[in-house]
């Protein structure tokens, strides 16, 4: 693409007015509250201060929380990392009996997530949870908090991002040439040395990147921390939070938030240094897709089939009650029983008819819509200016729009409160702080590098000929897009829509930060039903949630990628995206023979895969 001259490109007014707009937003609400951020904590009084340096190295709590998240963070890289690898493994590349059925439970964590998944598996492994109770009936001296602390955190947080796993590292394993392997085994090596010598070396590249994921998630860990945490294991988040409550604490809460986003970039650094070191490819003249693998040794394949399906149990299990506790009375649910004839539809009806229990359910579709909604319309002007032009101008919109990208929600949040909590210039002179507005301002920024990526993907594959044709007729640049580009770009655009509303719908990261009093997203509700100190029906509803939830996701994905994929032959899995989402619209655009790239500095495969669709970073 040649580049065009600034000049040349601010003459359309079509977009000198999009130009200014986006300026003004990136201004407002990208870059000033970050760095107002920074000026309030290191330059309280308009000089240069170390009271917040001071205050973080005498907190013990503070100072034990930052331990505890690279800590987590660093576990759970490790452990994410072994059980991901084996559940691809065990579905995509060994012959292991019921496969299919195995990928299906593996999956679960597709349709649940965050707050969600965090709040089953309290209530399934918590005190009064139903595996408690028969783990008590086994063995009596057990404690019943036993599933508390840093090990209940890093245990369901293993689980639940391994996503990232069955999203990229299975589609960069059916990539590996089936021609590589034979000629291995021809020459006389192993299962073993094909694995450890060719295959994985040819998924190191995705493995880079989900790593990446697993560290930064557990660095910002907020809701399974809190939820199963208990006193013990504090992180990060938890702690920002705790300390933003109070105005003479709000400096230490900044200094974390800074500490946690200085980390989060350090890191994208780091790896993508490490990942750019490497030569990962394999060619072959004909590519042939790889095929299944036996394990010949008796013993090995008894012990792989044992564990995978010991994982089944592990990742089924919790979806499954849930769904059988939605419909059971309270009473049950407290004493943990589980039986058919106390199997109703009434907490369903008390859901869905009373209007206190639906509440939250109605706020959370509103906010998600509406986020959902401006993120994807505003930015198909965007995205249409920054894949026609090129220069200087359009790529620095363009590395700016990625910022919520290496930053964490936390800090994006606290920012923002710190911002404009007093009239502000740059909004008009309204305060936003403890409005209904700023939570749906912050998830649209949070939705912003997703959304444009993918939207950049979607006009980038559309030929360029038609509007090249449109032009020499005589249409202008706003009736082209109107007419031509936008019907074109449309079924991507509502697929970004689709995801963007699904993941934002049990949402606690950002909306326990910014949310209304009176306007309490279902993510903050859940949390809140987690308590003991809750009533019995609150605890029942919170599972009709999670099944709502779950139907809703699960459709979402269906109508985004099965349904697509239903329509087209049977094809690779690395040829393309697996929905009706553009050709590279996963990778920024990137050719389908490339595993990572970058895309306005961003390593390519570090979006957060919760925005793919799924809840691969969600419990954070």
């Amino acid at each position: 693409m040649t580049s065009t001259p600034v000049r040349r490109m601010l003459r359309s007014p079509f977009v000198l007015i999009t130009v200014a707009v986006l300026t003004w937003f990136i201004v407002a609400f990208l870059v000033w509250p970050n760095a107002n951020l920074l000026v309030e904590t290191f330059f309280p009084d308009g000089q240069y201060s170390n009271r917040a340096v001071e205050k973080l190295l005498s907190s013990e709590r503070a100072m034990r929380s930052l331990a505890n998240s690279f800590l987590l963070a660093v576990a759970l890289s490790v452990t994410t990392n072994v059980v991901g690898v084996f559940i691809v493994l065990v579905t995509q590349y060994f012959r292991i009996r019921g496969a299919r059925i195995l990928w299906c439970g593996y999956a679960t964590t597709f349709i649940y997530g965050g707050i969600v998944l965090a709040a089953g598996y309290k209530f399934i492994y918590g005190e009064d949870g139903i595996v408690t109770g028969l783990l008590l009936w086994l063995v009596p001296g057990l404690d019943p908090g036993w599933f508390t602390g840093f090990w209940a955190v890093l245990f369901t947080m293993t689980f639940a991002t391994t996503t990232n796993h069955m999203l990229f590292l299975s589609s960069s394993l059916v990539a590996v040439d089936h021609q590589t392997i034979e000629a291995a085994r021809n020459m006389g090596a192993g299962n073993w040395t094909i694995l450890r010598r060719i295959v994985l070396p040819m998924l190191r590249p995705m493995l880079f990147a989900v790593t990446i994921l697993s560290f930064l998630t557990g660095l910002g860990a907020l809701s399974a921390p809190q939820v199963l945490g208990g006193r013990e294991f504090q992180t990060i988040a938890p702690m920002i939070l705790t300390f933003a409550g109070s105005p003479t604490s709000r400096d230490l809460a900044a200094l974390l938030a800074i500490v946690l986003g200085v980390a989060t970039i350090v890191m994208l650094v780091v790896m993508s240094r490490v990942e750019r070191g490497g030569t990962y490819f394999s060619l072959s003249k004909v590519s042939t897709r790889i095929q299944k693998q036996p394990i010949i040794h008796r013993g090995a394949n008894l012990t792989v089939h044992v564990i995978a399906y010991a994982l089944f149990g592990v990742y089924v299990l919790p979806v499954v009650l849930i769904v059988l506790y939605s419909f059971v009375d309270s009473t049950t649910i407290q004493t943990a029983g589980l039986s058919l004839d106390k199997m109703t539809l009434d907490n369903y009806v008390r859901v869905l008819g009373e209007g206190s229990s639906l509440r939250p359910f109605v706020v959370s579709v509103a906010y998600s819509a509406a986020a959902a909604a401006i993120a994807v319309g505003g930015l198909l002007f965007v995205a249409r200016i920054l894949s026609k032009y090129r220069n200087w101008l359009t790529a620095a919109l363009e590395y700016l729009l990625h910022i919520p990208w290496i930053l964490p929600a936390a800090m994006i949040a606290l920012g923002l409160i710190m911002s404009y909590d007093h009239p502000s210039a740059l909004v008009g002179n309204v305060v936003l702080t403890g409005t209904t507005v700023i939570l749906l301002i912050a998830f649209v920024i949070v939705k912003i590098p997703f959304t444009l990526r993918l939207l950049k993907a979607a006009f980038s594959s559309v030929n360029s000929t038609l509007e090249e044709a449109a032009t020499l007729m005589g249409a202008r640049s706003l009736y082209t897009f109107r007419r031509i580009l936008l019907p074109a770009v449309l079924p991507p655009a509502a697929a970004v829509f689709a995801l963007n509303f699904n993941s934002l719908l049990d949402d606690y990261d950002t909306a326990v930060f910014l949310a209304h009093p009176l306007f309490q997203p279902l993510g903050l509700v859940i949390k809140a039903n987690t308590e003991g100190s809750v009533s019995l029906d609150a605890r029942a509803n919170t599972f009709v949630y999670a099944v709502l939830l779950m139907v809703i996701t699960g459709l979402t994905m269906y109508l985004v990628y099965g349904r697509a994929a239903r329509r087209r032959p049977r094809r690779s899995a690395a040829s393309g995206p697996p929905s009706g989402l553009p050709s590279g619209a996963l990778d920024g655009g990137a050719p389908a023979a490339s595993t990572t790239g970058t895309v306005g500095g961003v390593p390519a495969a570090t979006a957060p895969v919760g925005d793919a669709g799924a809840h691969g970073t969600v419990v954070r």
